[in-house]
């Protein structure tokens, strides 16, 4: 499913990949406000999913979406982490890859903690 992300005046385009049942109960709450914090380059909001995941990953990519299950929370990874060893992106603990952004992403380095981020469809 295309979606979209926005915020502070930009919008950035992306997927969210079938089959996984944290993007099933996301697609249902669409279009979703949430507010979030930063840590390192990776912006991450509590969303009102609680679902079992499998295939959690450990090191994730560069514009990847994902669902954190102890936080219950959206995360959107743009570059290192606290947790990053060199250039890899990881997250504070293992994460289930639901989705990806595309193209510029330089814009997800104006996010700060407190604000918010619109996810709809596109």
């Amino acid at each position: 499913m295309r979606i979209e992300i926005s915020f502070k005046g930009h919008t950035i385009r992306g997927e969210l990949f079938d089959g996984s049942p944290a993007v099933e109960v996301l697609r249902e709450l669409l279009p979703l406000r949430v507010r979030g914090d930063r840590w390192g380059d990776e912006f991450y909001g509590s969303i009102p999913v609680a679902v079992k995941v499998e295939g959690l990953s450990e090191v994730v990519e560069r514009g990847d979406l994902a669902y954190w299950p102890p936080g219950r929370a959206l995360c959107i990874f743009w570059g290192p982490t606290p947790a990053s060893r060199g250039d890899e992106i990881r997250p504070a603990s293992p994460v289930a890859v639901i989705g990806k952004l595309e193209g510029d992403l330089s814009a997800l380095g104006e996010l700060e903690d407190g604000d918010e981020v619109l996810l709809r469809r596109a």
